[in-house]
């Protein structure tokens, strides 16, 4: 039961980590993609829908504008047609309705001639600076806005009779704009602003108030507004929210007709309401966040550090997986049974090393009984052997020719038999070795293959296992470097130091591939770097192996005393 209480923990811990977590990460992408999507399609259609409404709003005030400058040129042209002496206007009491100001015949320097509709001197208004500014002009135009004596904004339009003279109209822009902008408020949204401008940026009218300061020429939309461009902008307004400034030109008058809103407003509280839905994923959020982080601190964290120390265990460092990683509870089963493993592992490493070293000591024993023998005994009998063939070949002085070649024969091949029963012995078991130490052994080894040889540090001896090691890990790498690296060159150099002696054997052969561990090789048959690493072992010494396809090989041993 109580393993399967501890699977369904795992299944369930995975289920989430995998299924539940990507797919609530999912859900709350897709609500919050989806929010940000309606934000921008409102956001655009806000804005759309102001360009069309500025758009119509400007045309409107505009054709108020064109109807009354038809209606000034008219009366321009009806007076040019008529006596120049006739300055009356009486007659256009029809046409001066349209101007709440008044309408008014000038000539060009400014002298007023006639005047209908207006109770306020015309005199009081800036008309000769006006007729100056546009000189010989052959249409109605504009004047700039100004303050009138009653302190109202007032803009005057002024047509040419062709004689010198001018039918000038004044009329308030808030007269205009009013029947437009103010229906248009109250249709278009409660919390927009509508604001008239002309051609100098100065404010004619305005309907609502969402700005920090009136609006000038430095106001976004004024300026591409002035230029005869409608569109729509955006801003920062003062409330801390996203505006949509919407513009246009207003002709025939050149002036700027701007409007400005909230763009979110516009969304009911409903609506807004239902783009906080995607919220409610936010608790879920934080426990997968939580779970994951568990997942992360408890599982995947202890898994690594197993892992590592896994690696290092395979190296051979089994005090490593010793050290507790902590994480849920099959994580640390995991690491008990590794470390289980492990100590048995060590001790049959132990054990075989322990087989290893009594095997190679036995060996040692059985090459120096064996070489002992050869020498004592079976070169001995050579020696009598070839030393009785001597005395022959001089007892048979007088004897056949063939005799005597016979003898010098045997004695020959006596003398080689010696020579390679030597050999024998020395690679069983070197004499030189233990009567003079390591260095002669080595330096023979060298001299028999034509290697280099060479010696550092202050000479010692060392113990005769410590020297049998190093002399048979040299002769293995010496063998390889001579049979199989076809080398060129070897070299062997031996260094003493204070703590220790090392042995280096350098050749510029063939080289070949390092196998992580010498296993590899012992499984297709070959047992050199085998022997050399036990060998290296069973004396506590360091063996280090370098070398390339083409590269050649050094072989270092290094044996700390």
């Amino acid at each position: 039961m109580r393993r399967w209480l501890d699977l369904q923990r795992g299944l369930t811990t995975q289920f989430f980590v995998v299924v539940i977590l990507p797919l609530t990460v999912a859900l709350i992408v897709v609500a919050l993609g989806s929010q940000y999507l309606h934000q921008q399609a409102m956001r655009t259609m806000v804005a759309e829908r102001d360009a069309l409404a500025i758009r119509a709003a400007a045309l409107a005030i505009g054709e108020q504008l064109a109807e009354r400058s038809r209606a000034v040129e008219g009366v321009a042209g009806h007076l040019a047609e008529a006596s120049a002496a006739d300055d009356g206007l009486a007659v256009y009491d029809f046409v001066a309705g349209g101007f709440d100001g008044g309408l008014a015949l000038f000539r060009d320097n400014g002298d007023l001639l006639s005047t209908i509709g207006a109770q306020e001197p015309w005199r009081a208004r800036p008309v000769a600076e006006f007729l100056t500014a546009i000189g010989r002009a052959t249409s109605a135009h504009f004047s700039p806005a100004f303050e009138d004596g009653d302190g109202r904004l007032r803009v005057l339009l002024a047509a040419p009779t062709g004689d010198g003279r001018f039918v000038v109209g004044a009329l308030a822009p808030t007269t205009l704009a009013q029947r437009v902008l103010i229906g248009a408020g109250d249709d278009h949204a409660a919390g927009v602003t509508w604001a008239l401008l002309d051609g100098d940026g100065r404010l004619l009218f305005e309907v609502g108030s969402l700005h920090t300061s009136a609006p000038g020429p430095d106001h976004p939309g004024v300026a591409e507004a002035l230029r005869g461009e409608t569109g729509t902008r955006f801003m920062a307004g003062s409330d801390g929210q996203e505006h949509v400034v919407a513009f246009s030109a207003v002709a025939p008058a050149g002036w700027a007709l701007i409007s400005e809103e909230p763009w979110d407003e516009v969304e009911g509280p409903l609506l807004r309401s239902t783009l906080l839905a995607p919220l409610i994923l936010v608790p879920a959020v934080l426990l997968a966040l939580l779970v994951l982080g568990f997942g992360l601190r408890q599982i995947v964290l202890p898994l690594r550090a197993l892992e590592r120390q896994a690696g290092e265990l395979g190296q051979g460092d089994f005090a490593a997986i010793e050290q507790p990683v902590g994480g849920i509870v099959e994580i640390q089963r995991l690491q008990t049974e590794l470390g289980r493993m492990a100590g048995k592992v060590k001790s049959a490493q132990e054990s075989l090393r322990g087989y290893l070293g009594a095997m190679t000591a036995g060996q040692e024993e059985e090459r120096r009984r064996l070489a002992r023998e050869l020498h004592d005994d079976t070169v001995q009998a050579l020696i009598a052997l070839d030393q009785r063939t001597q005395m022959a070949q001089r007892a048979a002085v007088d004897a056949a020719p063939a005799a005597r070649e016979r003898l010098s024969e045997l004695r020959a091949l006596t003398s080689s038999l010696i020579d390679d029963l030597r050999r024998v012995i020395r690679a069983l078991r070197p004499i030189y070795l233990e009567d003079l130490g390591l260095l002669p052994a080595i330096e023979m080894l060298a001299r028999d293959i034509g290697a280099t040889f060479l010696v550092n540090g202050t000479v010692r001896r060392l113990s005769s296992a410590q020297e049998i090691g190093l002399y048979r890990i040299v002769q293995e790498a010496l063998h390889n470097a001579a049979r199989h690296a076809a080398s060129r060159s070897i070299a062997v150099t031996v260094s003493f130091a204070p703590d220790g002696v090392g042995v280096e054997v350098i050749d510029d052969g063939c080289g070949f591939s390092v196998p992580e561990r010498a296993h590899v090789q012992m499984a297709a048959g070959h047992f050199g770097l085998m022997g050399m690493q036990e060998r290296a072992e069973l004396v506590g010494a360091r063996l280090d192996i370098v070398s390339a396809p083409g590269q050649g090989t050094r072989v270092a041993v290094r044996l700390a005393l």
